[in-house]
């Protein structure tokens, strides 16, 4: 913007420098002194010392508040007079913001070289307070050298104060639709957050934490709450459980491939439900569909059918909780060679990862509706999709590319 020296003039000729207080003010909050940024805008220092500073009332001239706080364009208004000095100020104590005065107390305590530290104490703040003030609103030097103006400093602060503020997610298309596309196949806000560290490790632009992503949580609540008490049951199935107890070492420490956890999810009315088969060590999740329904009868047939069509090595072991639906347990064992375990009453952590993928599956299919209008072709999409999320507990592998590694022959 160029701007030429005024040429002197009368009164009936003076128009308003709308343009130059907007100059000047950008200048100034640039760090530019005031006599250069008055000369580059064409006005007479004593002007931009006004403009910034305002004016007392004096005879017939009326008072001018500071440019910074009346804003543009510049209005003369009533300045309320300072106080007596002999009246001492009320402390109310620091309230959450800085203040002008704070500011000022903090530009005169740095020429006199005090140390943040002892600002701090001063003015009853932390000292990370004070560093985080010097270092947004300084004006830095090109050869690398420093100085702070609490008035500059004050209007720097007072722009960025205004709300609501567009985020990092707003500001950044790429980044939205990044995230859009990710929250669509239900992927969690921490697996997409590592997921972006680990595409565009050198844009800082196309990262974001977890806590920018918290209202995208499947869940509204940050505890699980218990909704009964464990109770003592009598035993329900005319062949003997085998507790989980005795369930062999090599599965409670998920080095071998082959053993998984059990459950159904139930529809509205317990009319429907769909089986779900986690792999412990790698978390592979396989649906079984069961459209004649989920009674003893029909779960043992789904699960036979659905376990003879995978590799023996990768059917090692079964476990379940006590739920009805397994009543056939022992004839499970004797047509597939597959051991069943069950868990101890009201102890889901005993099936942590079939809990938690189920928990993951309700994003599909909610709590009270009909699980019997999904087709067979239905459930191997959404297990596809779960078995090629990131998992936090497999170093953000997916489950499909974990089983593969475990599954493929060494060379």
């Amino acid at each position: 913007m160029d701007f030429e020296i005024r040429e002197e003039r009368g009164n009936h000729t003076r128009k308003p420098l709308a343009r130059e207080r907007e100059e000047y003010l950008r200048l100034v909050d640039l760090g530019i002194g005031n006599t250069e940024a008055c000369r580059i805008v064409g006005v007479n220092p004593r002007t931009g010392t006004r403009w910034r500073y305002g004016r007392q009332a004096s005879g017939k001239k009326l008072a001018y508040a500071p440019i910074a706080d009346t804003g543009l364009p510049w209005e003369p208004r009533e300045v309320v007079p300072p106080s007596p000095p002999d009246r001492e100020p009320t402390l109310v104590g620091p309230s959450r913001y800085l203040s002008e005065s704070d500011r000022i107390h903090i530009a005169d305590r740095l020429r006199e070289k005090a140390s943040l530290r002892t600002i701090a104490a001063e003015l009853g703040r932390s000292p990370s307070t004070i560093s985080r003030e010097v270092r947004r609103n300084r004006t830095v030097l090109p050869g690398g050298g420093w100085y702070y103006r609490p008035y500059a400093a004050q209007r720097r602060a007072n722009k960025r104060r205004p709300r609501p503020k567009i985020g990092k997610i707003g500001q950044n298309p790429e980044l939205r639709d990044f995230i859009q596309n990710h929250l669509t196949l239900r992927w969690s806000p921490e697996q997409i957050c590592h997921a972006l560290r680990k595409l565009y490790p050198a844009r800082p632009e196309m990262q974001v934490v977890r806590r920018e992503l918290t209202r995208a949580l499947r869940t509204g609540r940050a505890m699980r709450r218990p909704h009964r008490q464990a109770v003592s049951r009598r035993q329900r199935f005319p062949h003997p459980m085998v507790m989980i107890s005795d369930r062999p070492a090599e599965v409670a420490d998920r080095a071998v491939p082959g053993h998984w956890e059990g459950d159904l999810i139930v529809g509205s009315n317990s009319r429907s439900a769909i089986a779900t088969l986690v792999e412990r060590s790698t978390r592979y999740l396989i649906l079984v569909h069961l459209p004649r329904g989920h009674s003893a009868a029909a779960v043992h047939t789904a699960l036979t059918q659905t376990v003879q069509t995978l590799p023996p090595h990768l059917m090692r072991s079964l476990t379940w909780d006590q739920g009805t639906e397994m009543a056939y347990h022992h004839q499970f064992t004797i047509t597939t060679d597959i051991p069943v375990y069950f868990c101890n009453p009201a102890s889901p952590w005993q099936r942590g990862s079939n809990e938690n993928t189920n928990g993951l599956l309700r994003q599909y299919f909610p709590k009270g509706t009909d699980l019997s209008r999904h087709t067979r072709g239905d459930l191997d999409v959404v297990a596809a999709e779960l078995n090629s999320r990131p998992r936090k507990t497999l170093g953000w592998e997916t489950p499909a590319a974990r089983l593969h590694e475990l599954t493929s022959p060494r060379s």
